[in-house]
């Protein structure tokens, strides 16, 4: 009965346990990368995003000062002379990026339009949190107490929104479980 079961929801269970396996490994590798970090340090990929995300500001011609805070884990950024977020390591969307990679390998393809739809959906995924993170300081500067609804709804809403759609893009043109379904 047991091995009935098995039969019946093998692909489910293989889909779980690549999602699971990879994630944990890819979280893993993540967790040694930070604890490389001294305390109170910021990593390079969250001061990475901070800079990009001055950049980006400094490319509308804002008015915008990173400050790499030398006590505390985080990077402050200032808009207009006024600070306005701290920039810390979960800003930074790795967690979000491992999250894609973990289950764009669950429905895995061949093998160089996997490791392609992973590079450039991470990399899109990592554009857009940097935009994502321009606007949000923009918002929130003018908004400012519209910070719960801007910070803690909207923006993580638009982030895994957009990882929802190359998840969709990914099932349904590139896995294997798109072209099993086409041959049926």
């Amino acid at each position: 009965m047991l091995k009935k079961y098995f039969t019946l929801y093998k692909p489910f269970l293989l889909f779980l346990a690549k999602f699971f396996l990879v994630y944990s490994i890819l979280t893993l590798v993540y967790q040694k990368f930070l604890e490389s970090f001294e305390n109170n340090k910021v990593d390079v990929v969250t001061l990475m995003v901070a800079q990009n995300t001055e950049k980006v500001l400094q490319f509308f011609d804002a008015d915008v000062i990173i400050d790499k805070e030398t006590s505390e884990p985080y990077i402050r950024l200032f808009y207009n002379q006024v600070y306005i977020a701290r920039i810390i390591e979960g800003c930074n969307a790795i967690n979000v990026i491992i999250l894609f990679i973990a289950f764009v390998v669950s429905f895995s393809g061949r093998f160089k339009q996997t490791l392609f739809f992973i590079i450039s959906g991470s990399l899109i995924i990592y554009v857009l949190n940097v935009f994502r993170i321009a606007v949000l300081c923009v918002l929130l500067y003018f908004f400012p107490e519209q910070n719960p609804t801007i910070h803690g709804v909207l923006f993580p809403l638009f982030i895994y929104g957009v990882v929802f759609i190359l998840w969709v893009i990914w099932v349904r043109k590139f896995s294997l479980y798109a072209k099993n379904t086409v041959e049926t």
